[in-house]
């Protein structure tokens, strides 16, 4: 009930979060229940009907990673917040999370099922009913505790993501504190700010990306010499379905790898931005980099990761297979991502918001405030756009080959 009302009385842009977490799981929801349907009226594709399911993981991750980012992004997970007076404390944040993202998952699986009925005919009296009886499986009956089961998949992942995202950190996890300064002599030099430390990803992202390319190089160049059967071990047409599972571990590695990267990447381009002797302008944008490396890293790299391995999808004619639900999942996880940066960006600007008041009180003109966003972004668009393209030309390669 808290976390109704609590969502009821939420501002406009936490409640669009939410919305989004509700389209997410619907999406999700409806994938899983047409792989469930295709498995019913396919009981002889055993293979067929597990790739299908196995699809519905990349968008069920995608949701789960939107929902990681809501809860830390909520008004209530910031420390000193009103809910502490009503004995809503730390340690009983992660069960607020829990229940808020289990809410909208639940109306998602809700909306999902009513539109999986409808498209399917089972639902009368509107319009587009039965749009989809061949494709759902409208002549057959599906078993009501595998539904329900997979209904329940998206709820239970967002609610889980988001109880271990905002559980509280042990005590020697915590900052502590730095010493008190003696005051400053006039005669010793001038004292700069430390640097803002590196994320840890970058030496070990780039070398499960150099692992990921020489072993998909390696398994493909083993794929063409071997002979292979006319069907693959992946029920895929096109080269993908003729790709080993070398080649697949190798993909793996090169997303795993963009992931854990992205991070120090963001940092380097910030050290770069602000290296030298920057403006206003350059040395803003470089710190703002630098100082949310951490927070935006991780959902750039995702957004990187998924767009390289859609695109070399579209290349390789991957999607062909699912029909219009292979681009329903695209839209899902495309739009999950991008919600999921958005919400991280979003939560870095509330986090600069003191200094953003302080640097207006002192006389700083918005215009170079704006003119340092833009200048981040421009940063960034201009470093990870090369990297999709790149990623997903090493992506296809292997199997084009």
């Amino acid at each position: 009930m808290l976390a109704l009302r609590l969502a009821r009385g939420a501002d406009p842009v936490a409640l669009s979060r939410r919305v989004l977490l509700v389209g997410a799981a619907a999406g999700v929801g409806f994938l899983l229940l047409s792989a469930l349907a295709y498995a019913v009226d396919h009981p002889g594709q055993g293979r067929s009907a597990a790739l299908r399911l196995a699809w519905c993981a990349v968008p069920l991750a995608a949701t789960v990673q939107l929902a990681v980012a809501v809860a830390r992004a909520d008004p209530t997970a910031r420390p000193a917040s009103g809910l502490d007076v009503a004995g809503m404390g730390p340690a009983r944040l992660p069960v607020l999370a829990a229940m808020s993202a289990a809410v909208a998952g639940t109306v998602g699986s809700g909306l999902a099922l009513l539109a999986f009925l409808h498209l399917r005919g089972d639902l009368s009296g509107l319009p587009f009913g039965g749009a989809a009886a061949g494709t759902l499986a409208a002549g057959r009956s599906l078993p009501l505790g595998a539904a329900l089961t997979l209904l329940a998949v998206a709820p239970t992942g967002a609610a889980a993501g988001s109880a271990l995202v905002m559980w509280p950190r042990p005590a020697a996890e915590r900052p502590r504190p730095e010493p008190a300064r003696p005051p400053a002599d006039p005669t010793d030099p001038p004292r700069h700010d430390p640097p803002v430390p590196t994320p840890p990803g970058l030496p070990w992202g780039t070398a499960l990306i150099t692992g990921g390319i020489a072993l998909s190089a390696y398994a493909g160049d083993e794929a063409a010499v071997v002979t292979e059967a006319p069907d693959g071990w992946l029920p895929l047409p096109g080269a993908l379905g003729n790709v080993s599972a070398g080649v697949v571990g190798g993909w793996l590695l090169i997303a795993t790898g963009i992931v854990l990267a992205a991070p120090g990447l963001v940092h380097l381009c910030g050290r770069l931005l602000s290296g030298g002797r920057p403006g206003v302008l350059r040395l803003l944008a470089g710190r703002a980099l630098q100082e949310e490396s951490r927070r935006i890293g991780r959902p750039l790299g995702a957004l990187v990761a998924a767009s390289a391995a859609l695109l070399a999808a579209r290349e390789l004619d991957g999607l062909s297979e699912f029909g219009p639900l292979g681009a329903l999942g695209a839209v899902v996880v495309l739009v999950c991502v991008l919600g999921t940066v958005a919400t991280v960006a979003d939560e870095g600007r509330a986090a600069r918001r003191t200094a953003t008041a302080a640097l207006a009180r002192l006389g700083a003109p918005r215009a170079v405030l704006r003119g340092a966003a833009v200048l981040r972004a421009t940063v960034l668009v201009s470093v990870l756009a090369p990297m999709t393209w790149l990623a997903a030309y090493l992506i296809a390669l292997p199997a084009g080959s």
